[in-house]
């Protein structure tokens, strides 16, 4: 299994094997990482699973889409690498693949 690593909010930094027929966004909230809502449950229609990329493969995901794009347009805590987790399918080519979980709006 591929790793994925989470770090949340204040800083700390977890390590979890990550199941590549999830996107990232179901592996976080699987492995118990309640800061990241995911309220839409991955339609891509909220922004609650907003993550910063900090590491890993970034030209293995996909391209941001129009409607992820004017979701996180709606978020306070955008930068260059924010993404929504939902909009990532976690795979081998994201082995290592570290994330920060936004700030909370």
């Amino acid at each position: 299994m591929a790793k994925l690593i989470v770090v949340t909010r204040d800083g700390t930094e977890h390590e979890i094997e990550g199941d590549t027929s999830l996107t990232v966004m179901e592996n976080i909230r699987d492995a118990g990482f309640d800061e990241l809502l995911a309220l839409c449950g991955g339609c891509c229609s909220c922004a609650t699973c907003h993550v910063h990329i900090e590491g890993g493969d970034k030209a293995a995901m996909p391209a941001m889409s129009e409607d992820e794009n004017d979701l996180l347009d709606s978020t306070t805590d955008r930068d260059d690498n924010s993404r929504l987790s939902c909009q990532i399918p976690f795979s081998d080519a994201l082995d290592g693949l570290r994330v920060r979980i936004a700030a909370e709006d």
